[in-house]
């Protein structure tokens, strides 16, 4: 009975045409619909606010993201706003909305953020120069599509962040306070995948097996951390994203190993499990040893998929450390980590990033 499409995309889709399979084939259903493409990376407030106002005098009663994982959270935050009303502000936090959203249909082009199936909706506030973590089981979408096909175009520099935000949740959501079995089997399966098939799915993006394993991967992913969470790779890598603009992935690539050093401090035995799932069976069941092998495979892939070496180069100003540290420590994501750091760590792992 649905009648009305709003498509949320970027200008970049748009331009490249991979809209068109889209638009085409809701032309041949007869879904009649619009396209709002202001839809950036690390999408903001005023870009949720402008795609509420086109879906209210269009009279869309569904929502079509289209893209990685900026669309989706803008779609998923356009959505609670049509029905909910208010602001993201509003919202800040964990299950803060009363109605559903919009009835939402996620199709992925990116493997991944895993935004197309879960909880998790981040929205930059541009006045404060924070991310907003959004938590909502109201805001997981209807449907999800993945379809490696959709992901052969990705150039090899997105290809690699949005692996490693993949890595980031399976290893986040195996480290947190609140897994279970169920979550650490899907945590645990993604990172054999992706330390598998992501420097394959990088060196050639027309590998098909590849990218395929790949958007299993960042599923699995996305189911372990959307009922285990995340921690403080998260926590710290929305401050930069909010605060310099910088890439989501790349920000939780190269804050990964720092934050993993500082856990291992607290839960070496549970590194075990990731070494095993890495590859790495000659460690065995010596914790020690896991901890060293799993954090040096991090640093390597960093480098073999040309992850910046340190958050100096994705623009990070030690002056702004103070700030960053008091925003990450009120972030969602980093409530589950299997330690809570004091302001001082925080500041520490900053200055060690």
């Amino acid at each position: 009975g649905l009648t009305k499409a709003l498509i949320v995309t970027d200008k970049v889709l748009v331009k490249v045409g991979a809209v068109d399979a889209l638009t085409s084939l809701l032309e041949e259903t007869g879904i009649t619909f619009c396209v709002y493409d202001g839809c950036e990376p690390n999408p903001t407030r005023g870009q949720v606010n402008d795609g509420v106002k086109i879906a209210k005098a269009n009279g869309c009663d569904l929502i079509i993201s289209f893209g990685g994982g900026s669309p989706h959270d803008c779609a998923k935050a356009i959505g609670m706003l049509c029905t909910n009303g208010g602001d993201c502000r509003d919202y800040e936090g964990v299950d803060k909305s009363t109605k559903p959203m919009l009835p939402l249909v996620a199709v992925n082009t990116t493997a991944g953020t895993a935004a197309e199936m879960t909880r998790f909706c981040i929205i930059t506030d541009e006045e404060r120069h924070v991310k907003m973590a959004i938590v909502d089981w109201r805001l997981m979408p209807t449907m999800a599509v993945n379809d490696p096909k959709l992901m052969v175009g990705m150039p090899k520099s997105l290809t690699a962040a949005t692996g490693m935000d993949a890595l980031t949740h399976c290893i986040e959501a195996y480290l947190s306070t609140i897994s279970n079995p169920v979550t650490d089997a899907n945590a645990l399966h993604g990172i054999k995948l992706i330390a598998t098939f992501l420097p394959k799915a990088v060196e050639d993006g027309k590998n098909m097996k590849a990218r395929d394993m790949m958007a299993y991967a960042e599923f699995l992913a996305g189911m372990a951390f959307n009922s285990a969470s995340l921690g403080y790779v998260h926590a710290m890598a929305h401050q930069l994203g909010a605060y310099y603009n910088a890439p989501h992935g790349v920000c939780n690539a190269v804050l990964l190993p720092v934050v993993q050093a500082y856990n291992a401090k607290y839960v070496p035995e549970l590194f075990i499990d990731i070494a095993h799932a890495m590859g790495y069976i000659e460690v065995g069941q010596d914790k020690d040893q896991a901890v060293a092998i799993v954090l040096k495979s991090i640093k390597d892939l960093n480098k073999k998929l040309g992850i910046p070496k340190n958050i100096k180069e994705l623009g990070a100003k030690p002056e702004d450390f103070p700030t960053l540290v008091a925003n990450a420590m009120k972030d969602a994501c980093g409530f589950t980590n299997p330690h809570q750091p004091t302001k001082e760590e925080v500041l520490e792992l900053f200055q060690a990033a």
